[in-house]
């Protein structure tokens, strides 16, 4: 695996275009986020599910998929989707031009080995194992009929993680999001995969699907990956925006460097495309958008965009482009619930010097009228406070008071001297 420091930033293909992105969709979103978001940190480009599947359409899955794979039962892209693939080239071309604009690349894949693979009893490479050999066909996927898991106590299971993972090592591959593993949590194969990356001799972003992972397994989750999902897919409505709450207070004890929980994509801007013509923009207000950031970035949460880039608006892009909210996400330290009361919730992170950050929610229905005491994050006396949404400033003031509407926040920049 790679060593992160920080939380990784980027773009996935999952809720604008389902189980159908091509390559002219990510190369257009990979164009869009070199202009506009690099020199802010946004880097990679990760293309989700049935990449492998030529007939593929929506966000839903095909039953009895036709996949492409090699003589080794190795998944590859459907070249009717992604042309730059022909030749056996896989995603080589694709990674080198992602590269070539300053950013990463990344694949969703899906834990196991392919049932096609198993049927024709493929021979695992450099090895005389076969799939069927090592097929755990009481370990399957509940939700995508492709795959069955893998018995990692049988020869040539080992063998097969690494003999796909130096595939993708090959093809330039930076970051890899695995599903079917987190929940329920396959620890063993967690763990083969996590040294298939390692033999691959290649750096690559562990990422686990899907959620909610195991906290009883939070310290196994921090040894051997860099980032798995607290939540099921995460969509653009209020109630598990709501939810949200209660995963962070659970899991941020447990974000540090190299260890991400991650509250799942942001899907903003522009989704679910695949099934209507031109998609249909985030069912979140813009409030409530201002508040699903905040909390992501205080938690330190992965950011990974999930609408078309290419069709974000003024509004949109001002989120994902505001310096202050990227910094708590990247840099902040500590960060932490500090306090529930009814329909107020505080978090709070340190910052550089003598900085802390404040985020004061509002999940009620109700506009809220709050008061804070800087004490409670270690400052006492007066204060300057900038509210990093509205840029509105204070200065030499005791106590900080906010008017914050129904799902919304306020989110401050404090600075004072320190307890």
């Amino acid at each position: 695996m790679t060593t992160l420091t920080k939380p990784p930033m980027g773009w996935n293909s999952w809720d604008c275009y389902g189980a159908a992105v091509n390559e002219a969709q990510v190369r257009a979103n990979a164009e869009y986020m070199a202009r506009n978001l690099k020199e802010f940190g946004w880097e990679y480009i990760v293309v989700d599910i049935q990449w492998f599947e030529p007939n593929a359409v929506s966000h839903e899955y095909n039953k009895d998929a036709a996949l492409v794979m090699d003589e080794f039962g190795r998944l590859l892209p459907a070249e009717n989707r992604f042309p730059s693939a022909a030749g056996k080239k896989g995603f080589g071309p694709l990674a080198d031009y992602v590269h070539s604009l300053g950013l990463k690349f990344g694949i969703h894949i899906l834990r196991g080995i392919p049932k096609e693979a198993v049927r024709r009893n493929v021979r695992i490479e450099n090895t005389d194992c076969r799939g069927a050999e090592i097929a755990d066909f009481g370990s399957v996927c509940q939700w995508n009929g492709d795959m069955c898991g893998i018995d990692m106590s049988r020869k040539g299971a080992q063998e097969y993680y690494n003999s796909i993972f130096s595939l993708y090592a090959l093809w330039g591959v930076d970051f890899v999001k695995v599903d079917d593993i987190a929940r329920p949590y396959h620890k063993a194969e967690v763990e083969a995969i996590a040294k298939a990356i390692e033999n691959s001799g290649r750096d690559m972003v562990l990422s686990l699907s899907p959620g909610a992972a195991p906290i009883k397994e939070a310290e196994h989750l921090s040894k051997w990956a860099n980032m798995w999902r607290m939540t099921d897919d995460f969509w653009d409505q209020w109630e598990p925006l709501k939810k949200m709450f209660d995963y962070c207070r659970e899991w941020f004890p447990y974000t540090g460097d190299n260890h991400f929980p991650d509250c799942d994509m942001l899907p903003l801007g522009r989704l679910r495309l695949c099934n209507r013509e031109h998609g249909e923009n985030t069912k979140f207000t813009m409030d409530e958008q201002k508040l699903l950031m905040s909390l992501w970035a205080i938690f330190r949460s992965p950011l990974m965009f999930g609408g078309d880039m290419t069709m974000n608006d003024e509004f949109t892009l001002s989120l994902i482009q505001n310096r202050e909210v990227i910094d708590i996400n990247q840099n902040s330290w500590g960060g932490r619930e500090v306090y529930r009361k009814g329909d107020e919730i505080v978090w709070a992170a340190g910052g550089s010097g003598d900085v802390r950050y404040l985020a004061h929610f509002n999940v009620g229905e109700e506009e809220a009228a709050v008061e804070f005491n800087p004490e409670y994050i270690g400052i006492r006396g007066k204060i300057d406070v900038c509210e990093i949404w509205g840029g509105e400033e204070r200065k030499g003031i005791l106590r900080i008071k906010s008017l914050i509407p129904p799902h919304g926040v306020k989110l401050y920049k404090v600075s004072g001297a320190a307890v």
